[in-house]
């Protein structure tokens, strides 16, 4: 079935009349005005797809088709984070490289067919490495933090002479939509550029905000958007109109060399309609008149050319319909194709989960097992605290790779809060090592764009409570990178993360919290959770090795309450421990060898279960502690190899009885075979309270005594 837009502007085009106007560059005109028919006809083409039964997306780029003048402006070597309505800049981009094959590359998107180039059949995304287009599913300006890093990077590349993919006058091009410009991260990302160019750090990077004026079914109130992007101080604010196109390529071509010369970011508000709804699916006229719809027609960025083309005398009516069928056969020999393709075999879909979670799986265990002994210093060394043993191994750490940063909030001047990272500033200097504003969304987004310009950022949250402000970051941007761009793609990274509870004389839950569900659930992550010094040093170590070779996404838990703490028994200096050497990824550590009852844990478990040993040995029980270590994903394999020939585990779990790592735990115990009994205790579902009460909520060293003693008795 025809679309009315399609009808529309057939019939404007076939009464428009030649004139007597100008344009400044014809040939340019034609090549805007090809890729937007190319986008607008991949748009058709992806209703009748889905109308076929072959496709499976269709939220189109209709009446956006005006960022293809930005697509033009910029080149394959700037690279773009795109709204998800940029088909126009992503023919545009195409028109550059010779070898492209945009059609086509849409088409097998559409389709999920593994012939796409960017994510091998796993999401219908705008990317592609050729044309330096980085993949974002972009739905709620999630990418924006990530663009601002980006750009920072590129500034901070110059001042360290490190080597990015891109030359030293690369701009970033981040678009989003007039709804997304509302959304607290685009928000946050737009506030921490203009952050950096109010101090002069460099920041080139162009804002594209595409505005039809309506967020589904919800509109943007008028003049909203203008006056919200303008007051950004330090950034330009320039306004251009969709269905100008020769006023709108030179107001791009001003904004574009505007962020190349002067490094500094510039915000186009680009004025679109939405043609054709939200998607497919949307029935419009639920929520809008029809008066409104038909009006939308009128402003159509591709009329629009079509008429500025004719009236220059460029093209003739007859010339313009020619050049639009001729796309639409181009278009739909190549669906029709496609979905023979897929009829026959002949164009494969991701058949296995092995297939589809291939990025997410893939291991360099040599590679990793390479980096991190380049990364370690000669054995023993000093006895030290935790915080002091990670403090010794990010120093050395950034000795031995220049493509480290460390940066997060406080850590720079200060050291941390509580000193793990003090003297690295002074002795890396300012631009290794350097305090963000603070807003986690800008810590997280800063990594990303960082560990795309080929640097290794460790990043630090100041508290486990705070990372749930940002933590879209890690799950939809930095956990999918690899998944969404099938590897091609991406942001090794190891965050720092001090949290976990038992600290004393410090403030109830957002200073002790004990939540990590959140991280539990992302795919393709590592957590790993040191328990002393003894390890911490190697877990860190494979955690930069596994984001070097891997590009892992790591978060390093740092157990706040063991940072300082020197004694495990009173006076005995067991917690100020040597760096042991290598905690390879996916093992577990043991203490201990009596064979009565194993007791898994983790992190302030370990220590509380180490305490434990001496109580317990008073009522004749021998025990052994297994250190997971690593909690995401947990160490199944080595974990029921340490537990042969126990015929009782307890899993002593200081996260809460929901959620926590422990249903993890034994889950994996039962689904993997052990044939044990098996126990599990666990902090209470509360939020940590203030002062004494926390000791009500937490798990406790009694309570691991009394259900050890119970499943020892209990036969």
């Amino acid at each position: 079935m025809a679309e009315a837009i399609d009808e529309y502007f057939l019939k404007q085009v076939r009464s428009a009349r030649n004139g007597d106007s100008a344009v400044a560059d014809p040939d340019r005109l034609l090549r805007y005005f090809d890729a937007q028919l190319a986008s607008r006809h991949l748009d058709f083409a992806a209703r009748w797809l889905q109308s076929a039964g072959f496709g499976y997306y269709t939220i189109g780029s209709s009446g956006h088709e005006a960022n293809a003048a930005v697509g033009a402006a910029t080149t394959v070597t700037d690279p773009a984070l795109l709204h998800y309505r940029s088909g126009g800049f992503y023919a545009a981009r195409a028109q550059q490289y010779s070898d492209a094959t945009p059609i086509r590359d849409v088409l097998a998107s559409l389709v999920a067919s593994t012939g796409d180039p960017m994510s091998g059949g796993r999401h219908k995304v705008f990317g592609h490495p050729d044309l330096g287009i980085v993949p974002q599913t972009s739905t709620i300006g999630s990418q924006v933090p990530r663009a601002v890093g980006l750009a920072f990077a590129l500034g901070r590349a110059k001042a360290l002479r490190h080597r990015t993919p891109w030359p030293e006058d690369a701009i970033v091009v981040c678009s989003f939509g007039d709804a997304s410009a509302n959304h607290s991260t685009t928000v946050g990302a737009l506030n921490s550029a203009a952050y950096c160019a109010h101090q002069s750090v460099p920041m080139p990077i162009l804002f594209v905000c595409e505005d039809n004026g309506i967020g589904i079914s919800t509109r943007s109130p008028r003049g909203w958007i203008a006056q919200s992007l303008g007051r950004f101080p330090s950034i330009e604010y320039v306004r251009a109109n969709g269905h100008d196109p020769d006023a709108l390529m030179h107001t791009v071509d001003a904004a574009v060399a505007t962020v190349r010369t002067r490094r500094r970011p510039v915000v186009l508000h680009l004025e679109t309609v939405r043609l054709m709804g939200h998607a497919g699916s949307d029935a419009e006229l639920a929520y809008r008149t029809n008066a409104d719809i038909v009006g939308d027609y009128i402003r159509d960025p591709l009329l629009a050319t079509a008429r500025t083309l004719i009236g220059a005398g460029v093209l003739s009516a007859a010339d313009v319909e020619v050049r639009y069928e001729a796309m639409r056969e181009t278009v739909m020999a190549e669906a029709e194709v496609m979905v023979e393709s897929v009829r026959t075999g002949a164009s494969s879909r991701l058949a296995t989960a092995d297939e589809v979670m291939a990025p997410l799986t893939e291991r360099r265990p040599a590679a990793v097992a390479a980096t991190e002994q380049s990364l370690r210093p000669a054995q023993g060394g000093p006895h030290l605290t935790l915080a002091a043993m990670i403090n010794r191994t990010l120093t050395e750490i950034m000795a031995a790779r220049p493509d480290v940063l460390v940066f997060g909030e406080d850590v720079a001047v200060k050291g941390g809060v509580y000193g793990v990272t003090k003297g690295l500033r002074k002795k890396f200097g300012a631009a290794r090592v350097f305090d963000t504003l603070l807003d986690e969304q800008t810590v997280l987004g800063t990594a990303l764009g960082t560990a795309l310009a080929g640097f290794v950022p460790i990043p630090e949250i100041q508290y486990l409570a705070y990372l749930h402000n940002a933590e879209d970051q890690l799950r939809g941007e930095a956990a999918s990178l690899k998944f969404f761009s099938d590897s091609q793609f991406t942001n090794g990274m190891v965050v720092r993360i001090a949290g976990l509870a038992y600290q004393r004389g410090f403030g109830g839950h957002f200073h002790n919290d004990n939540a990590v569900a959140v991280l539990r659930d992302i795919p393709g992550i590592v957590v790993a959770v040191p328990s002393s010094a003894a390890e911490a040093a190697a877990l860190l170590r494979t955690c930069v090795a596994l984001a070097v070779e891997e590009g892992r996404v790591c978060v390093f838990l740092e157990p706040i309450a063991l940072y300082h703490r020197n004694d495990l028994l009173d006076g005995d200096g067991a917690l100020r421990c040597v760096d042991e050497g290598p905690a390879q990824f996916g093992t577990v550590a043991t203490h201990g060898g009596g064979m009565d009852l194993a007791i898994v844990t983790f992190g302030n478990g370990v220590v509380m279960s180490r305490r434990a040993v001496p109580r317990l040995h008073e009522h004749g029980i021998g025990v052994t502690i297994v250190d997971l270590r690593w909690i995401v994903p947990l160490p199944i394999d080595d974990l029921l190899r340490r537990l042969d020939g126990f015929d009782r585990v307890l899993v002593a779990d200081e996260t809460r009885h929901d959620g926590g790592v422990g249903e993890g735990v034994v889950t994996a115990l039962i689904e993997g075979g052990y044939a044990g009994k098996v126990r599990r205790v666990a902090s209470k579902n509360s939020f940590v309270p203030l002062g004494g009460a926390a000791d009500l909520v937490l798990l406790s060293e009694d309570e691991i005594v009394s259900a050890a003693v119970k499943m020892v008795r209990s036969g």
